[in-house]
C-alpha cells in the first residue's frame, strides 16, 4: 500500500536525522570539552577505549593530498565530512615517529559513531595507554609537540607500540579565530 511505503520512508528519514543530530551533539560536546583544556603543551597519559573508524591507508604529505584523501574516504565510506568535523584524524607510522619524521601521514580516518555503518574500510584504534598532548594549531604545527611527547616517552621508560594519531578538534571549519584552534596527538605506549 502506498501509505505504508510513505510511512516507512518517513521513519527511515527520521532515523537518519536522529543520527545526524547525534553527530552534531557529539561535535558540540567535543568543542565544549576542548575549550576547557588547560593543559596545553603538556604530556598526559590517558587510558583510551577502542574506537571504531573507517580508514583510508595511503601516503599524505601535503595539504592538497590531505583534501583529496578526505574526499576519497568520504566517497568510499559514503559519509559526509561536514558532520564528522572533530572526528577526522591522521596517523603517522610508528617508525616515522621514532625517527622524528612527523610530516608524512600513512592514513586518514573518521571515527564512527553509529554501530550500523558497514564498510570494508572499517578498522579500530586500539584500546590502551596513550601519551597525549594538546596544542593550539593544526597538523602543520605538530612537530614541536611530537618532540615533547618523544622526550617524555624516553624519560619515563615507555615504549611506542603503534602509529601515532593526530586529531584536529577545532579548526577553520569551526572557528575563524586561530587562537581557538586545538589539536591532539596520541601515541600508544606501554611500560
Amino acid at each position: 500500500m502506498l501509505l505504508e511505503k510513505q510511512k516507512k520512508l518517513t521513519e527511515n528519514k527520521i532515523k537518519e536525522l536522529e543520527r545526524v543530530n547525534r553527530r552534531f551533539q557529539n561535535r558540540i560536546e567535543d568543542i565544549k570539552s576542548a575549550r576547557e583544556v588547560t593543559e596545553l603543551g603538556k604530556t598526559l597519559i590517558k587510558e583510551i577505549k577502542e574506537r571504531k573508524i573507517v580508514r583510508l591507508i595511503g601516503k599524505i604529505s601535503t595539504e592538497p593530498e590531505l583534501e583529496v584523501s578526505l574526499r576519497q574516504l568520504e566517497n568510499l565510506a559514503n559519509m559526509n565530512a561536514s558532520i564528522f568535523i572533530g572526528g577526522v584524524g591522521l596517523t603517522v607510522e610508528m617508525d616515522n615517529v621514532k625517527n622524528q619524521k612527523f610530516d608524512e601521514y600513512n592514513s586518514i580516518f573518521i571515527i564512527i559513531e553509529d554501530e550500523d555503518i558497514q564498510s570494508p574500510l572499517m578498522a579500530t584504534l586500539q584500546e590502551g595507554k596513550y601519551a597525549t598532548i594538546y596544542y593550539r594549531g593544526n597538523h602543520n604545527d605538530s612537530s614541536p609537540y611530537y618532540k615533547i611527547l618523544l622526550d617524555y616517552i624516553q624519560e619515563n621508560g615507555l615504549q611506542i607500540i603503534g602509529d601515532s594519531i593526530e586529531r584536529t578538534i577545532i579548526d577553520h571549519y569551526i572557528s575563524k579565530d586561530k587562537e581557538d584552534y586545538l589539536s591532539e596527538i596520541q601515541i600508544p605506549v606501554s611500560y
